[in-house]
């Protein structure tokens, strides 16, 4: 019989499969000057969202096992911030897999760094839109999102709006 902890860890995985397929929505196919579009001189560029979610993931990471730490990361290019946030997911994805104890509540890790990402996700979202390069609505609802499926590679939107 599961465990609460074992319920509470593979909703954190599939939470972990629904940044991974919105996050990818939201990186692909954005044109290259959409990386340093900026909305005004307050916001963030879209490159500097996408290397925070990296760091996101590997603070995440550090929590999931139990030593907390923080780095945040120089911005490379957009190739590499959305390699880094995948593989950033990944390994959060593997450790929570794992038998290995969580080193916090699974209720923490969603508050913080995870809830976080979705946030971020939404904004380049948003900064998509106002930068003239949309990407389509979807109902996320029946997308087929599948826990472990955290890289790049997710399925084709099952229903998009226009």
């Amino acid at each position: 019989m599961a465990t609460e902890t074992d319920t509470a860890r593979e909703l954190l995985r599939h939470t972990l499969a629904t940044v991974a397929y919105r996050g990818g929505k939201a990186l692909r196919d954005a044109p290259a000057e959409f990386a340093t579009f900026r909305a005004s001189e307050t916001t963030r560029t879209p490159l500097e969202i996408l290397a925070h979610l990296g760091d996101l993931f590997g603070w995440a990471a550090s929590i999931a096992r139990g030593k907390q730490e923080w780095k945040g990361a120089e911005p490379q290019d957009w190739d590499q911030e959305a390699t880094r946030f995948f593989a950033g997911l990944s390994e959060l994805d593997q450790f929570l897999s794992s038998s290995e104890p969580l080193g916090c509540a699974a209720q923490q890790l969603f508050q913080g760094p995870i809830a976080d990402a979705l946030t971020h996700i939404g904004q380049i979202a948003m900064l998509r839109r106002m930068a003239g390069t949309p990407m389509r609505g979807e109902n996320y609802f029946i997308a087929e999102i599948t826990t472990g499926r955290v890289g790049p590679e997710q399925a084709a939107p099952r229903y998009e709006f226009d």
